[in-house]
C-alpha cells in the first residue's frame, strides 16, 4: 500500500472554503471517536468481554443492545467503544515515529546535499520498494500477535514518503533569498532551518500525516483481521471484522457493518481535517 503524495493546490483550498459543514462535520465526528474511547470505562453501556450465548447475535435495539451483540453475545457498541483506543493510538504511534525520522532524513538530506544527500536519498528508495504493510507482516511473524512490532515496521515504511517529500520541499524552499538573509545576519545552519525553514513546510507535512494516518489504521486493521494484530481478548476494529466473518454469513451484518463503517469515516475524517489544516496553515504563511 503506498502513500500519495499531497500537493495543496489553491482549487482544493477554495472547495474546502466552501464547504466548512464538511470540515466541521469531520471534527466532530472525531471528536466524538476519540472521546468514546477515552471515556468507554463510563461510557460503554456493557463490559466488552462479556459473553451471552443466549443474545448470540442479537439485532440492534435488542435489550439495550443499541448495535446488537455479536456472535457470542458481545454488546457490539461497547467493543466499538473499547476497540477505538487501540485503533486509534497505534496509527498515531506509526505517524509520529515516520513523522520525526522523515523530516529529520529529509531536512538533512536537503541542507547538507552532496554525497550525504545522494547516500540518504538512495537508502529511502530501497525502503520505499517494501510495501508497509508486508513488513508489518513479517514483523508479527517473528515476534507473534501484538502491536509493538507492527507499529515499529509501518514507521519504517512510512519513513521514506514523509522524507522525500520533506526533501522536495526544502529544497524548493532553501532556494529563497529569506533563508540567504537569515545566515547574513548570523544565524547558523541549525537554527535556520528549525526557525525559518521547518515552519513553512508544515502545510505539507500536515496534509501528509494525515493521508499515513488513514494508511495506517487501515494497514493495522488488515492485520488485525489477518489475526496478526491485537491479542484476544482486546478488540480493535479489524478483529471484530474479522471475527464477524461468520456472522456476516449467518444474515447478521452488523457485528462487522458498525466497525467497518468506523474504519472508513475515520479516515474520511481524518483526510478532510488534514487537509484543511494544511491549507489554514499556508493561507496564514501566504498573508
Amino acid at each position: 500500500m503506498t502513500l500519495a503524495v499531497a500537493k495543496l493546490r489553491p482549487g482544493r483550498l477554495r472547495l474546502r472554503r466552501r464547504h466548512p459543514a464538511a470540515v466541521v462535520a469531520s471534527a466532530g465526528f472525531l471528536v466524538v471517536v476519540a472521546l468514546a474511547g477515552l471515556l468507554a470505562p463510563l461510557l460503554a453501556p456493557h463490559d466488552p468481554d462479556t459473553t451471552s450465548l443466549l443474545n448470540s447475535l442479537a439485532p440492534p435495539g435488542t435489550e439495550g443492545h443499541l448495535l446488537g451483540t455479536d456472535s457470542t453475545g458481545r454488546d457490539v457498541l461497547s467493543r466499538v467503544m473499547y476497540g477505538a483506543r487501540l485503533s486509534l493510538l497505534a496509527p498515531l504511534g506509526v505517524v509520529a515515529l515516520s513523522l520525526v525520522l522523515g523530516t529529520a532524513l529529509g531536512l538533512l538530506a536537503a541542507r547538507a546535499g552532496g554525497w550525504a544527500d545522494a547516500v540518504i536519498s538512495r537508502g529511502m528508495d530501497v525502503v520505499f520498494a517494501f510495501p508497509g504493510l508486508l513488513l508489518a507482516i513479517l514483523a508479527s511473524a517473528v515476534t507473534g500477535p501484538g502491536l509493538t512490532a507492527p507499529v515499529c515496521a509501518l514507521a519504517v515504511a512510512y519513513t521514506p514518503f514523509i522524507g522525500r517529500i520533506v526533501r522536495s520541499a526544502a529544497v524548493q524552499e532553501g532556494a529563497r533569498p529569506y533563508l540567504e538573509a537569515s545566515r547574513v545576519l548570523g544565524y547558523g545552519e541549525v537554527s535556520v532551518t528549525l526557525r525559518h525553514l521547518l515552519p513553512n513546510i508544515l502545510p505539507v507535512l500536515v496534509a501528509q500525516s494525515a493521508l499515513a494516518f488513514g494508511y495506517a489504521l487501515v494497514d493495522l486493521a488488515s492485520l488485525s483481521y489477518l489475526g496478526l494484530g491485537v491479542r484476544p481478548p482486546a478488540a480493535d476494529w479489524g478483529s471484530m471484522i474479522s471475527q464477524a466473518q461468520s456472522a456476516i454469513l449467518q444474515g447478521s451484518p452488523w457485528s462487522g457493518l458498525v466497525p467497518g463503517v468506523a474504519v472508513l469515516l475515520t479516515v474520511i475524517a481524518v483526510n478532510v481535517l488534514g487537509g484543511h489544516l494544511g491549507g489554514t496553515i499556508a493561507r496564514k504563511q501566504d498573508t
